[in-house]
């Protein structure tokens, strides 16, 4: 039996955090898996949070079945309201692992997973347990942001220390902030097929005054009130007084009519 190191998410569920979540829609965020996706499909959302692009995936695959699996029962309550007011009847959503996903072998055409990747000690392993439950001819999709490719302007030595400790804080959990440049190897050692596997990348970008500033609110909050801030504390790589700076740093950059900050990512279709 392998014995794994626990994950721990970096981020947790801060209203902060889930802030950042609910933007997340089936086109700002799975841009790339969308030619693939089809009327009466059944697909899963692994990591699916608190439901935004679930319930945008089921829109396009009704009346297919869509299922959102998420290890927190709390932020599944969110995803239930969302759907509810939605109106998407064809989604559901329930308590998983993404080590062992609780469905038969071929069970979906389509395994989502957003964001999910970078925070666990064995990605490759959760890659396998999605191929099993994918149906042949079905597609496993999945996207990462790579922290440190991230880039902004003007600099800012704040935004250079946040991006420093990030790194440090995942490395500490045993993670991997770096996930978007490695995810066509990871889906490669899962053993998909190379023929079947199309990597690409795609991109956030937060310039305009109204998004500048929303990114750098939600950041300035996650420096000192998210579980990363709990966990740089917990792992002695800062202390509040640093948070505070770095948030202090976020809320300057915010308000410069200058900046751009663009996040890149990851992206692989691979086909079972």
């Amino acid at each position: 039996m392998t014995t794994r190191t626990p994950d721990v998410y970096t981020h947790g569920h801060h209203e902060s955090v889930l802030r950042s979540h609910r933007w997340r829609t089936a086109e700002n965020s799975a841009g790339y898996l969308l030619p693939a996706l089809a009327p009466g499909q059944r697909v899963l959302d692994v990591g699916c949070g608190p439901g935004t692009v679930t319930v945008d995936l089921a829109s396009r695959v009704a009346p297919g079945e869509v299922i959102g699996v998420d290890r927190s029962a709390k932020v599944l309550e969110a995803a239930v309201e969302h759907a509810q007011e939605a109106g998407a009847d064809n989604v559901t959503f329930q308590v998983g692992d993404a080590y062992a996903l609780d469905f038969p072998d071929d069970s979906f055409d389509v395994v989502h997973a957003h964001q999910v990747l970078q925070h666990l000690t064995d990605p490759v392993a959760a890659l396998r347990e999605m191929r099993r439950v994918t149906r042949p001819g079905g597609v496993v999709a999945v996207r990462d942001a790579d922290y440190a490719a991230m880039t902004w302007y003007p600099e800012h030595h704040g935004l250079d220390e946040w991006q420093a400790l990030y790194h440090e804080v995942t490395e500490a959990n045993g993670a991997e902030a770096d996930a978007g440049r490695r995810l066509l190897s990871w889906v490669r050692d899962a053993g998909f097929d190379p023929a079947g596997i199309a990597p690409g990348a795609g991109i956030w970008c937060y310039a305009t005054p109204e998004d500048r500033a929303w990114w750098a609110g939600l950041w300035a909050d996650r420096c000192v009130a998210s579980n990363f801030a709990v966990q740089a504390m917990a792992h002695k790589l800062a202390d509040e007084v640093g948070l505070e700076l770095l948030a202090d740093a976020w809320r300057e950059w915010g308000q410069s009519l200058d900046g751009w900050f663009a996040v890149p990512h990851g992206e692989v279709l691979a086909r079972v």
